[in-house]
């Protein structure tokens, strides 16, 4: 082992970072970590399970005009924006795609596709609400399907699009905007963690 702590072949011999729960998780302690064993649809499951409450812990304990700015220039995000397009992509994705559900939109029209981060009026607090019943409904549309194989019609193509594809997609995009939430609360309060 060098001075460094690095051993022969690049490997540290120092501790592994540690991991810790966020300052501001202040919902109870109600997020879970993934499943490691389970079938396809609780591992799938599990893993956006996970990162919806890690969104909603990076949501929590900010004064609602707080989670309206954007701090992180030049970025136009904001937590409320994020808050408001993953509403969005809930609807879009499992009740308008995959249900086939005739509901509008929601922060989105051709005329005006970025609402969902531009327009911030409104109440962060109402917006947070309407996330939450998003989520909700569609626990409820994934419970339902038989199976992961079962599908809905892919609106850009017309094709079939199945429930393990539209999970998998909702994982990566929670993730993605998981970052971005975790340096926008950063720059608000300081608050970080995984």
């Amino acid at each position: 082992m060098t001075e460094s702590g690095v051993q022969a072949g690049g490997l540290s011999a120092v501790s592994p970072p540690v991991h810790y729960a966020p300052s501001w998780a202040a919902d109870g302690g109600t997020r879970q970590r993934p499943p490691l064993v389970g079938d396809e649809r609780e591992i799938l499951t599990g893993y956006l399970e996970w990162h919806r409450a890690t969104f909603g812990l990076k949501c929590s304990g900010l004064p609602a005009d707080r989670l309206s700015e954007r701090s992180v220039p030049p970025s136009g995000m904001s937590l409320h924006g994020l808050i408001r397009h993953l509403a969005g992509v809930e609807r879009w994705w499992f009740h308008i795609q995959f249900a086939g559900e005739k509901v509008p939109m929601l922060h989105y029209s051709d005329e005006d596709p970025d609402q969902d981060f531009d327009d911030l009026s409104g109440d962060p607090a109402q917006a947070l609400a309407l996330w939450r019943e998003q989520c909700e409904h569609s626990r409820a549309i994934v419970a339902a399907a038989p199976s992961l194989d079962a599908t809905g019609m892919h609106a850009g193509t017309g094709d079939p699009v199945s429930l393990r594809r539209v999970l998998v997609h909702l994982i990566a995009e929670y993730a993605q905007h998981n970052g971005h939430a975790d340096l926008l609360r950063e720059r608000i309060d300081g608050a970080t963690g995984s």
